[in-house]
């Protein structure tokens, strides 16, 4: 089974050039990578790496900045190569963050379950996420992969494939069936707070399959701050975007809610007594408000974070 893979990336062109190194050392080479960034900076370098100068990727730039646009760019970049074929069975679409870092046989692991039927789509194990630590560096990351560090209790014991209505954005991958056609909602702007989730469930509402996490596709996620929306933006979104996705019957009205009361209850909390100095927690507090303002007004859209009042 064919694996392509999509990288959408900003701000990260040092640590794109290390996915690439991740990807040449996959026992399932891929058949052909994408670099997506929003402007020339993105992607510094990444033309010369060995895995596109060999002919199994390219770099380019999105004509539309944003995650959602920079994948789609990528989507439809492989369909005009040819590369999902009539059915898209034989093949299927991975999306990494760039600041992933896959092991060796992720790619491999994730073209067998694929192979075995019944899925659209898949996510792996992460054994440790950055994002939620203030980041990981390129040593802590090679650390977890090798088994010198081992995961936190939360992950060792994720050993049991199972099904989810959420693909973590960082890794996953679809059947190119799916991929051939389905798009990202590139309503879901910027940093496109939720994007995964829309994505599975309008491959989910086709009926053709599960999406499941497999805990053989193995990876660190970095968590690297540079290239992220602002706190103000993210803030926003973290409340107007399930509500939208609520609404279009991507995400589930139990899912919606808990995700907004988390995340307000959280910038509340930590807004008071910030645990991570750079993170902007009383800005993610302010956007909170600020949706939850334009809900009662009844303008409440995700989109309104590019307008003019929103700039940082």
């Amino acid at each position: 089974m064919r694996a392509f893979v999509i990288i959408a990336t900003k701000g990260r062109a040092k640590e794109t050039r290390v996915l690439l190194d991740f990807l040449q050392r996959q026992t399932l080479p891929p058949a052909y990578a994408l670099i997506v960034g929003s402007e020339a900076g993105d992607i510094d370098g990444c033309g010369d790496h060995p895995l596109l100068a060999a002919g199994r990727g390219e770099a380019f730039v999105s004509p539309r900045v944003g995650s959602t646009c920079q994948r789609n760019a990528g989507l439809e970049a492989l369909k005009r190569r040819g590369a999902f074929g009539q059915s898209g069975g034989d093949c299927f679409c991975a999306f990494f963050d760039d600041d992933f870092r896959p092991a060796a046989d992720w790619l491999e692991n994730a073209a067998a379950r694929f192979e075995k039927g019944g899925i659209v789509g898949l996510t792996g194990l992460v054994l440790a996420d950055g994002v939620t630590t203030g980041g990981l560096t390129e040593e802590q990351a090679a650390a977890f992969l090798s088994g010198k560090t081992p995961p936190a209790a939360r992950y060792a014991n994720m050993n049991t494939e199972r099904e989810t209505e959420c693909a973590y954005g960082c890794n996953m991958a679809f059947i190119g069936t799916v991929a051939r056609d389905i798009r990202f909602d590139e309503n879901l702007p910027l940093y496109g707070w939720q994007e995964d989730r829309d994505y599975t469930g309008q491959c989910l509402k086709l009926n053709l399959g599960r999406a499941v996490f497999v805990p053989s596709c193995v990876g660190v996620h970095r968590g690297v701050s540079s290239g992220r929306t602002s706190g103000l933006r993210l803030g926003y979104s973290q409340i107007a975007n399930p509500l939208y996705l609520m609404k279009k019957g991507t995400m589930t009205l139990k899912s919606g809610l808990l995700h907004m009361a988390r995340n307000a209850v959280a910038n509340v909390v930590k807004s008071v007594a910030p645990p991570r100095p750079n993170v902007d927690y009383k800005g993610r507090l302010i956007g909170n408000l600020r949706a939850i303002g334009d809900v009662l007004r009844a303008i409440s859209n995700p989109r309104r974070i590019l307008d003019a009042d929103f700039q940082a």
